[in-house]
């Protein structure tokens, strides 16, 4: 029978004390780094708006001035564009949250005032003491130049002054492909919305559809900037085609989030969940060029074991569950 020393012994516990306390601190800094999104699944769009911010947890509204990024890309039916009544639910929350303000602020393919027309937004935004920001009506000083060595853009890019200004910034975006290079629309390619078009006097959209870095180009759009808030309507998506129209399916989800990458990584999720096009079936998540240059850029979630996708009730769980698979599996 072997003998050992006390103080073996002690150096022995103190070895495995320590090799514990680093264990304990790499699974705290792990909970830290967890990016949540919070997931509902639910076939009215109230309903779901209501529950899926009340599952995040977090007010980062209260007694702010809240400007709104919608996807008013055109008017088309959502996921075209937002819906009207997940907008209408969307202002209702944040007023019941305790917004300050709320403003509206888009930048649409045609014409902004004439896509809001179509869709009934003024009046609709007016009965809720929304204000109405159109970004064609911004002066060339609000357009505000951004430039790195590190991006794609050739001379750098513009972004509208009140996305870069506002105190808490909310993007809502739709579920859906995008087949003209951007593979995806989500809450990374929704703030091409934020950048001037050719009748503001610039070309950055001609150089950005033209460019074999799109994707890339898409995600360093947002680095300017952070959203306190991201709402995904996934109750309709289109799996294939988009942005304006496409093959529909019913995936009854909505997310929301405080992180664009966890986000959009648990939005392909969802369409590789549903069956999509080959560009979204066919490659791993966080090798998608928009969310592999957003983690370059330190945007968000880095990989899948850094989001935590929360659900409300048991309808959602399993599903939820699902796509965390998905997720894991890339």
């Amino acid at each position: 029978m072997s003998c050992y020393s006390r103080r073996y012994f002690l150096k022995c516990a103190g070895a495995v004390g320590t090799a514990l306390a680093l264990l304990d601190s790499n699974e705290v800094m792990a909970a830290a780094n967890k990016k949540t999104v919070a997931l509902v699944k639910s076939d009215d769009r109230k309903v779901g708006v209501k529950t899926a911010l009340k599952t995040l947890g977090i007010n980062p509204v209260k007694n702010k001035d809240v400007l709104i990024k919608p996807n008013f890309n055109t008017a088309d039916e959502c996921p075209g564009s937002t819906h009207n009544d997940t907008l209408v639910a969307l202002v209702q929350e944040l007023w019941a949250m305790g917004a300050k303000s709320i403003t509206l602020g888009e930048r649409s393919y045609p014409p902004t005032h004439q896509v809001m027309e179509e869709k009934g937004i003024l009046p609709l935004m007016k009965n809720l003491n929304v204000k109405v920001l159109d970004f064609d009506t911004l002066s060339d000083k609000d357009w505000v130049l951004t430039n790195s060595k590190e991006n794609h853009w050739e001379k750098g890019f513009r972004i509208a002054r009140p996305i870069l200004e506002s105190e808490c910034l909310v993007s809502t975006c739709c579920l859906k492909t995008h087949q003209y290079g951007g593979i995806f629309t989500l809450s990374l390619k929704l703030h091409v919305g934020c950048v001037p078009t050719s009748r503001h006097g610039y070309h950055f959209m001609t150089e950005l559809h033209s460019s074999r870095n799109q994707r890339k180009m898409i995600a360093e759009i947002n680095e300017p900037f952070n959203p306190a808030l991201i709402l995904l309507d996934g109750m309709d998506a289109f799996v294939d085609g988009g942005p304006m129209t496409g093959k529909r399916m019913k995936a009854g989800v909505f997310l929301a989030s405080t992180d664009r990458v966890a986000t959009d990584a648990t939005g392909v999720a969802v369409l590789k969940s549903l069956g999509s096009n080959p560009a979204i079936m066919g490659r791993k998540i966080f090798e998608q060029e928009q969310i592999a240059r957003a983690v370059e850029l330190g945007l968000g979630a880095s990989s899948p074991s850094e989001i935590e996708v929360k659900m409300d009730d048991e309808k959602s769980r399993g599903y939820g569950e699902r796509i965390m698979a998905i997720l894991k599996e890339g």
